[in-house]
């Protein structure tokens, strides 16, 4: 173990990697996203402006920007080198789980227990697409690294993957926003900006990660079966090739959470 740190009676949500610091963010339960130096083991500031617990965070690639989200259906954009938050996105209606910055466009993606996932634009301040489909809290959605795809994880059991080609090829003005949102008919396949393009079933139980592969096309989700699957991508169609079986230890009865992620340098994970 290279370093420890520990917040005074504060669980911990979420974490995050800066992309080129050696900074974590560390989102709590309380509310506070606190930044730390993971060289040094020190405290490097804290921002506190959710109204409960913060369950996502994640640093932009480029900009000294981070995005939380957290149980007051909030998510905020802050600026880390003048310690403010620049604007607060509104339209969740429960709990956020994740959140996540584009690497290339200035899309933030977020997911919720309102069974929604959501891309916004933080350069326009608007929600551009609604992914609607699952039916049941949606435990993480995140950005494929190349490809016009998102991927979620929901606890009706099933992996989803949207086809948001249709976002890049939009004006990202905020009127054309504003009217895409307005005109948008969500339903079962997302809507006319973001499509299901594949549906995973094959847990048992509730799925509370899915993400890509950096490079191969692959897919790895974990769930509450104690089972983690791999998928292949194969053009139409995605394919379970590989399932590994998680066991508990000593006997113990208690449950836990799980974050999977497959040969990503720089990754964190945490769990209750």
């Amino acid at each position: 173990m290279l370093t420890k740190f520990e917040t005074k009676s504060n669980r911990v949500k979420g974490l995050a990697f800066h992309p080129r610091r050696p900074w974590i963010l560390a989102s709590l339960h309380s509310g506070v996203v606190q930044m730390w130096d993971y060289r040094m083991g020190t405290l490097l500031d804290r921002f506190d402006e959710h109204d409960g617990p913060v369950r996502g965070v994640h640093f932009h690639k480029t900009q000294p920007l981070f995005v939380s989200g957290g149980d007051d259906y909030k998510i905020k954009v802050w600026n880390y080198k003048t310690h403010r938050c620049l604007f607060t996105l509104h339209g969740h209606l429960d709990y956020i789980r994740t959140v996540q910055f584009h690497d290339e466009h200035p899309w933030i993606v977020s997911a919720s227990d309102d069974q929604t996932i959501r891309v916004w634009n933080w350069q326009s301040r608007t929600c551009v697409a609604v992914l609607t489909g699952h039916n049941h809290y949606v435990m993480c959605a995140s950005f494929h690294p190349k490809e016009d795809l998102v991927v979620s994880a929901s606890l009706d059991q099933t992996v989803r993957v949207w086809d948001i080609g249709a976002l890049r090829k939009k004006s990202s003005s905020p009127a054309d926003d504003i009217m895409r949102l307005t005109q948008m008919n969500t339903d079962l396949f997302g809507g006319i900006d973001a499509v299901v393009k594949y549906v995973l079933e094959g847990h048992d139980r509730g799925v509370n990660w899915a993400s890509f592969h950096p490079t191969l096309p692959l897919i790895v989700s974990g769930a509450d079966d104690r089972q983690v699957k791999l998928w292949r991508m194969n053009g139409n169609t995605v394919d379970p090739f590989s399932t590994l079986h998680l066991f508990f230890l000593h006997g113990t009865q208690q449950a836990f959470t799980c974050q999977v992620t497959v040969m990503i340098p720089n990754k964190l994970s945490c769990a209750n």
